[in-house]
Order: structure tokens, then sequence, then C-alpha cells
């Protein structure tokens, strides 16, 4: 099994969390909320992060709702949370704080 597909341990992501600032374990995903100051930071954030995430092909399940952008993070042939997830978060708060 590739190892960046391999479901990781609630231990691993406990410890990878204080990396991921405002990302949270919900529901068996990585989950956060982005708050943006309006639609269009929010829609452009996702413009972004969209080229991100079909370069590392891994696609989240998201939405939008005017200025709120929900994300969650799982590896469904996984059935669980993998590197792959932990790095496409890392990849999120990057493209956030711009």
């Amino acid at each position: 099994m590739n190892e960046m597909r391999r479901p990781l341990s609630a231990a691993e992501i406990e410890a990878a969390l204080p990396d991921l600032p405002g990302w949270e374990l919900r529901g068996g995903r990585l989950h956060r909320e982005y708050k943006f100051r309006d639609f269009i930071e929010a829609w452009g954030f996702m413009a972004g992060a969209a080229l991100v995430i079909q370069a590392m092909d891994h696609h989240p399940e998201w939405s939008n709702v005017y200025s709120l952008v929900t994300v969650d993070l799982s590896t469904h042939d996984a059935h669980g949370v993998t590197r792959t997830d932990l790095d496409l978060a890392a990849r999120l708060e990057e493209l956030a704080s711009r």
C-alpha cells in the first residue's frame, strides 16, 4: 500500500493537528471552516485551491455559502484520513493565508 494513502491512527492524526490550526477530526474526517470577508474572496480561495487539488488528484468534500467555505478531507479508498489528507490541509492553509 502506498504510504501516503495508508489510513492514519487517531493518535497520528492528533499529533499532526497542532501544525494545522483550525482543523479538527470530526466524524472520521479532517474538518475545517474558512470564513472570508465576502463571497468573492471565498470563491477566489476555492478557485486557487482547485488547481492544487487537481494537481494532487485528491478531491475534498467542500461547500460554499456566501463567505464560508467548509472542507472535509478523507481518502475514500483508504476508508480514513491519510498523509495525503494532511498534506492537502497544509496546502489549503497556505492558500487561505495569502
